[in-house]
């Protein structure tokens, strides 16, 4: 395979296996894919993300450029190198963390500028200042700068957001230059479907201006601005069209979801890529994620229960350790907890898609659909 040659090996239904080839190794879909945000997945070591079997790795470019700055990162020879991961990388593009700290931004037609979580510094973005921080960083696959809708927003608010989001595509895809890395497109619209579909038009419009004057084409296209708040049913009202509306020929990358029965469900849909903070953020709450539905190892049941965390999982904590030890480390705040507790989360889910796509591959991903749904794991919230 050349370099973000994407390959559909099986459907089953809208539910597709696809094979993607970037410089450091291919991966394999549906997947689902752990969040470094500051070049480390909190409490998990690059030698047990590859034991996980984690594909591909985020990393984001907000925090990042801020601290140490996309310059020592380059420095040091890319992202991979800086943290020692050699598998596929992403970096997400920083808008949705600019957008979430509203407070400190100002947006307007050619960039935004915004103030430093970290010392307050004011900086300033464009969509060509942004892809030569993620050129620098040197991820296999960069996402353009967009615009990230709240949830609930006026629908005048998020169609100027579709429009700016179409612009900034333009412009990213033509200031994007480097060779062994690929750029995504990002689909916004808020709720409403015409919006979504109307951002779908423009990106492919985007692209097709792009080629006609012997410039790239988009790697994939991000799935944006879902699960800021809406319920997940409101999300399903909209996502497979939308899914479905994208390139059958690329992956479709639907960010910020990781509820193990939201995977499942938009797998269904056409969804070929995930990624959240919720397995590693919840796990440091003392939450897991069960064959049996969502555990809280706080509960007092838990104090003499000395069987596996999950008996259905194969990952090392569950292998290793019991409910009663990792509730006394929980209650204790001892990070050991934590830790084993994010091991265990983003086995389950990364085994999920495992399992997901050898339904797809058997071509009997809706039986894999209904047995999930009628399992007690379905229960996650």
């Amino acid at each position: 395979m050349a370099l973000f040659d994407c390959t559909c090996d099986a459907r089953s239904g809208h539910a597709r296996a696809l094979t993607y080839e970037t410089a450091h190794g291919s991966f394999r879909t549906p997947m689902f894919m752990p969040v470094g945000t500051s070049a480390t997945v909190k409490g998990v070591t690059t030698g047990q993300l590859r034991d996980l079997n984690a594909q591909v790795v985020l990393a984001n470019t907000y925090h990042l450029s801020l601290r140490p700055g996309a310059d020592v990162v380059a420095e040091a020879g890319g992202v991979h190198r800086f943290m020692n991961y050699d598998g596929p990388m992403l970096t997400d593009s920083g808008g949705f963390q600019v957008f979430s700290l509203a407070d400190t931004l100002k947006l307007d037609d050619e960039g935004l500028t915004f103030r430093s979580i970290y010392d307050g510094t004011k900086v300033r973005w464009t969509p060509e200042s942004n892809m030569a921080i993620q050129e620098q960083l040197g991820a296999d696959i960069a996402m353009q700068l967009d615009q990230c809708t709240p949830y609930p927003a006026e629908r005048a608010f998020v169609a100027r957001a579709v429009d700016l989001s179409a612009n900034w595509a333009r412009r990213c895809l033509a200031a994007h230059k480097r060779p062994d890395q690929t750029l995504f497109g990002i689909v916004q619209g808020g709720m409403e479907l015409d919006l979504r579909l109307e951002s779908v038009r423009r990106l492919r419009e985007v692209e097709e201006e792009s080629l006609a004057a012997g410039g790239r084409r988009f790697g994939g296209f991000g799935i944006g601005g879902y699960s800021v708040g809406e319920e997940h049913d409101v999300m399903f009202e909209t996502l497979g069209q939308v899914a479905r509306a994208l390139p059958e020929d690329r992956p479709r990358y639907l960010m910020g979801v990781g509820n193990p029965t939201t995977l499942v469900r938009a797998v269904r849909e056409g969804v070929d890529m995930f990624d959240c903070v919720l397995p590693t953020r919840t796990a440091r709450m003392g939450t897991a994620f069960s064959s049996t539905g969502r555990m809280n190892m706080r509960n007092a049941k838990f104090t003499r229960d000395f069987g596996p965390l999950d008996p259905a999982c194969t990952c090392p904590t569950c292998q290793n350790h019991s409910r009663a030890y990792i509730r006394h480390l929980v209650k204790q705040n001892e990070m050991l907890g934590g830790i084993l507790l994010s091991i265990h989360n983003l086995h389950y889910l990364i085994d999920l898609m495992r399992r997901a796509r050898e339904a797809v591959l058997a071509g009997a991903y809706e039986e894999f659909y209904q047995e999930w749904m009628a399992s007690p794991a379905a229960q996650d919230y």
